[in-house]
């Protein structure tokens, strides 16, 4: 079992135990995902890895994301204020984001490994610089970087 994936029950119990809801709504929503994503690879019970259990947070991370567009966008500001705390609960099993320097550098290398020219390369570039950042960037920032060198 990955050590994010192992952390997660505990931090559950912590969060029952201070009754803070809005950790574990994000926190049991979480866990239903991780097992979702388990059953999906290979039946209940299968681990999983930890790229995969970093996957699985970062695609609840987007769908709050997703979701505080729309409630804005609706005009319901205090469902959007919880779903923003609950990206900051989920925000705390990711590794740390790259700096912007970082990732020009992880660019350059990606361009340099694929011998991209052009604005025709960019898909190359991308998939190679996504391995390189191991989701440590959001990839809108990523593509924007690569858009900006390619051009």
């Amino acid at each position: 079992m990955s050590d994010t994936a192992a952390r997660i029950p505990e931090d559950l119990k912590t969060a029952m135990k201070a009754k803070d809801t809005v950790a574990l709504n994000a926190l049991r929503a979480l866990k239903t995902a991780l097992t979702n994503a388990a059953i999906e690879k290979g039946g209940l019970g299968t681990q999983l890895d930890e790229p995969e259990v970093l996957a699985v947070i970062r695609k609840q991370l987007k769908q709050r994301q997703d979701s505080i567009a729309q409630f804005e966008q609706h005009g319901r500001p205090e469902l959007a204020e919880i779903e923003k705390a609950e990206i900051a609960v989920l925000s705390k099993y990711l590794p740390a984001a790259l700096t912007e320097e970082q990732i020009l550098e992880i660019v350059e290398q990606a361009v340099a490994h694929t011998g991209a020219t052009g604005k025709a390369d960019m898909g190359k570039v991308m998939k190679r610089a996504q391995e390189l950042a191991d989701g440590r960037a959001d990839g809108k920032v990523l593509s924007g970087a690569v858009m900006k060198r390619l051009s």
